[in-house]
């Protein structure tokens, strides 16, 4: 494992012809910006940087009237033009309202959790803006009340590992987040690779899940378990086992 991540840590594993949605949020380096490239990051991954690239960032900073305005024959997957119009008009207001590493991290503190972290960035964006739908809820997610069973997270996991970890791929702008908290972003790859190399014995891809590969990979490195991420991600895109 500490070969494979080694040999993937490196900004050449990262381009269109290895496309992923952090191709797009490494030009901003920002956590707004960040934060719209993992929430969309849902799907295959060509077609994720090819709508992200679609996207214009500046209009996080522009007035709602705008953004009502600019989204015209837009849409990804579950979400359409009013899911996205919504997303950005939210964003802007949390913006506005707060500072989105404050909000984390002083949920976070409290326990040292991450869950309560994600879960007051959730809330406060649920308290900005009562727009619903489909799309729209399954972009933002909703507050983790289980881990048995629960969401894994995996978008919203992905973004925290952007903003903690410092690497070649990572872009380490929060200080306030200690990286052994982390947990690792789940999604049917890293599922799938880890129990076939016995990292995961769950049969549930669910927070649980999460939770027994993290505390695997803390063996391994208990102060950055979560850097295994990108190489088990790569594993199993790339059909390597």
């Amino acid at each position: 494992m500490d070969t494979e991540m080694r040999q993937r840590n490196h900004a050449l594993e990262i381009s269109y012809e290895r496309p992923d949605p952090i191709l797009v949020a490494q030009r901003y380096k920002e956590p707004y910006s960040a934060l719209v490239c993992a929430l969309f990051a849902y799907g295959r991954a060509d077609l994720i940087v090819r709508f992200l690239d679609r996207l214009e960032f500046a209009l996080l900073d522009a007035e709602e009237a705008v953004i009502r305005s600019a989204f015209e024959g837009y849409y990804y997957r579950f979400q359409n033009r009013a899911d996205i119009t919504e997303f950005f008009i939210t964003l802007r207001r949390l913006k506005l309202e707060t500072d989105m590493e404050a909000l984390f991290t002083d949920a976070y503190g409290r326990n040292r959790s991450v869950i309560d972290g994600l879960n007051a960035l959730i809330s406060a964006m649920r308290g900005l803006n009562d727009y619903e739908s489909r799309g729209y809820r399954f972009l933002v997610g909703s507050e983790v009340t289980k881990y048995r069973g629960g969401a894994p997270m995996k978008r919203w996991l992905m973004f925290l590992r952007w903003m903690v970890r410092s690497d070649a791929i990572d872009f380490g702008l929060w200080e306030g987040v200690d990286t052994a908290d982390l947990l690792m972003p789940l999604d049917t790859h890293t599922f799938s690779v880890s129990r076939r190399l016995g990292l995961l014995q769950r049969k549930t891809y669910d927070l649980q899940s999460v939770v027994e590969l993290t505390q695997t990979l803390k063996t391994f490195d208990p102060a950055d378990p979560v850097k295994y991420d990108f190489a088990l991600y790569r594993l199993g895109q790339e059909k390597v086992l």
